[in-house]
């Protein structure tokens, strides 16, 4: 069987008109469960802990959280993006999950609650890093962990990136370049420490990934990111020339009728310092 007759069922190019929706149906699958996978498993999570998913998204990672700490255990998810979290709502889950639309830098949510919290792919997205980050301590118990992941510059990505700025705009391509603005290992060291954290751990984690055909993984990105505006129709002569450009650009990656590369996420992990940062309490 193929890559492409295996994962046809998943990776059909019917788009909503929900970016949200898109993003659940193919950006989840192709990446970010496998990623969510690895990050949740090195959190060691047990049963009974309280945990919080900042930048939920579609509430992957929450989801996956939910079924480790079933019985007591607690899970919440933060995202400012009011579609993203009306598809998690709308997706069952382990144990009953609660989700707030709120920024990463101001939470309704109290001091200490959580004894875990996760970021994945959201950080370098953030206007105001440290403030996320200290907020992500203030909710974290003394002693608790923090697991973290920004995706890291690679080839294939590049390959869209120029092509999105050669044939769509710089708003676009700005886009797909802030994806991976967020990969210098020692610059996370440092905004974790300046943040309430200790026992800090920062390093690459790389992942073979299997994604459908050139084309149809191009639509299916574009798809379900902000892209999806400011992308012209794919009967627009622009996006013709983009998708014969980013098509010959992918080859190096064609295999089995889809496609296959590496992609690599910086990893950090810490925990919050058991001498509470001087920073204002949130109601709940």
């Amino acid at each position: 069987m193929t890559i492409a007759e295996g994962t046809r069922a998943a990776y059909d190019t019917t788009f909503s008109r929900n970016a949200a929706e898109n993003y659940e149906r193919y950006f989840v699958p192709s990446i970010g469960r496998p990623f969510a996978v690895d990050l949740v498993a090195g959190a060691g999570l047990k049963a009974g802990e309280r945990v919080l998913d900042v930048a939920c998204g579609t509430g992957i990672v929450a989801r996956l959280a939910a079924e480790h700490v079933t019985g007591v255990g607690a899970v919440s998810g933060v995202d400012i993006n009011p579609a993203m979290l009306g598809v998690a709502r709308s997706l069952p889950s382990a144990i009953p999950i609660k989700w707030y639309e709120t920024t990463a830098e101001s939470a309704p949510l109290p001091d200490a609650s959580f004894d875990v919290v996760f970021c994945q792919m959201g950080l370098q997205f953030f206007a105001n890093k440290p403030a996320a980050l200290r907020e992500m301590r203030r909710v974290l118990a003394p002693g608790g962990r923090l697991h973290i992941s920004t995706p890291m510059p690679n080839g294939l990505f590049d390959v869209l990136d120029r092509a999105i700025a050669r044939h769509v705009s710089d708003e676009a391509s700005a886009f797909v370049h802030a994806v991976f603005a967020f990969d210098d290992p020692e610059e996370m060291r440092v905004l974790l420490s300046e943040s309430g954290f200790d026992g800090l751990d920062v390093r690459p984690h790389t992942k073979t990934l299997t994604l459908p055909a050139p084309r149809d993984f191009m639509w299916q990105y574009i798809n379900c990111t902000p892209l999806m505006a400011l992308v012209p129709p794919a009967d627009d002569p622009r996006a013709k020339a983009l998708e014969a450009e980013v098509v010959a650009g992918w080859r190096p990656w064609a295999v089995d009728g889809g496609m296959r590369y590496e992609q690599s996420v910086l990893v950090g992990s810490a925990r919050a310092q058991f001498v509470r940062a001087s920073v204002g309490a949130r109601a709940p």
